[in-house]
């Protein structure tokens, strides 16, 4: 299997797979508990089926949109995810420079693996920097302030993940930074040798966003032993009121699911919030992103930029979260399988691919541009 075989996102999975070493793959793949979430995301959209109109002159299509007072070239995005050199030794470069390619915009994760600082040198494409909420509140503000210098257009700060979600996978094989493996995951390691060669034939695995404040070389900081010692689970409401006042831009909320938050976050200052249940990733039996959307765009959609992330695997999966009122969507492991499979060329092929979908999609639903799509062309079973 090659990259020219890819057509879809199973396609990339596929091939994700059969490349990387289990234990990273499966810290793609896999989510909390029974993953019963992790699936429903993507399931959301299947009760939801499309409404077409016809006769509509759909010879010239306008996907771009503006959301978090950035101009996009087409309404998705590639949301911010940890580790990625992990998947593939160009990392957070290769996705940097496919977003910049198709105009949209990407994201740098509190645990990205290339700094802030070289992306926004290397692209202009508008740039997010997801935040992690530190119990050293001197650190978070010189996180902010760094990322301010960097230029750096949107803060995002992560509000689901106080503490690490139950990622059984991760358990069984010992998954860490730096590795710690159980018998199984040297295992999964030692026959996929093609990934070991790349990882120590390349530059030193770092945190840039982090080296300089957590020591993750001294004994094996687990992923979920970071968020259960590093972050504060004291954050509420006032703590980010204080971001917001000190960041003075365009500042958005990750994981808001609730009306109730929704509201708070416009209260606050905040111009965008980001509906997601972190992949699955944290709290399993939560509510699917794709099912919170229309009765939080009716709560406060006219006063803040609403966006989804979670689940979205075809062109026609956006085009519904936008005709239910979503400013944009997230894509995370849609981007993540590709890059693990092939670098900026997998990355590209993937945003090729979605770019060709929606413009197919918006002719065949009879609309030349995304502020056409209305819950009219929904319907729900």
């Amino acid at each position: 299997m090659r990259l020219r075989d890819c057509h879809n996102f199973h396609d990339f999975r596929r091939l994700a797979r059969r490349r990387l070493p289990g234990p990273i793959f499966d810290y793609i793949d896999g989510a909390a508990d029974d993953e019963v979430t992790h699936r429903r995301n993507t399931a959301s959209f299947e009760r939801c089926d499309l409404v077409p109109n016809v006769l509509r002159g759909v010879e010239n299509i306008d996907m771009s949109v503006t959301v978090l007072g950035q101009k996009l070239a087409m309404p998705i995005y590639c949301s911010p995810t940890a580790l990625q050199r992990l998947f593939h030794h160009t990392g957070e470069r290769a996705v940097a420079a496919a977003a910049a390619k198709y105009g949209t915009m990407f994201g740098v994760s509190s645990l990205g693996t290339v700094s802030l600082e070289e992306l926004r040198k290397a692209h202009d494409t508008p740039q997010v920097y997801q935040f992690y909420y530190h119990r050293d509140r001197s650190l978070n503000r010189a996180m902010m302030q760094r990322a301010k210098e960097a230029g750096v257009q949107v803060m995002m700060l992560t509000v689901d993940s106080i503490t690490g979600g139950n990622r059984e996978r991760d358990k069984r094989t010992g998954f860490s930074i730096p590795f710690r493996l159980t018998l199984a995951g040297m295992y999964q390691f030692g026959i996929k040798p093609a990934w070991g060669i790349n990882y120590l034939t390349h530059e030193r695995f770092k945190l840039p966003q982090l080296d300089q404040h957590v020591d993750m070389g001294s004994g094996a900081l687990s992923i979920s032993k970071y968020f259960t010692e590093m972050l504060d689970p004291s954050m509420n409401w006032d703590d980010v009121a204080e971001m917001v006042r000190l960041w003075n831009g365009q500042f958005c909320l990750k994981g808001v699911m609730s009306v109730a938050d929704a509201r708070r976050a416009v209260e606050i200052g905040c111009t965008g919030i980001v509906l997601s249940n972190h992949g699955g990733r944290q709290l399993d039996g939560s509510r699917a992103p794709f099912d919170q959307l229309a009765e939080i765009v009716d709560a406060v959609g006219d006063r803040i930029d609403v966006i989804m992330d979670g689940g979205i695997q075809r062109g026609t999966h956006v085009l519904k979260a936008l005709s239910l009122g979503a400013k944009a969507v997230g894509v995370g492991r849609y981007y993540l399988y590709p890059l693990a499979a092939a670098g900026q060329a997998g990355v590209e092929r993937a945003l090729d691919l979605m770019r060709s979908e929606l413009e197919r999609g918006m002719k065949l639903m009879g609309c030349t541009a995304i502020n056409q799509l209305s819950r009219e062309n929904l319907r729900f079973r």
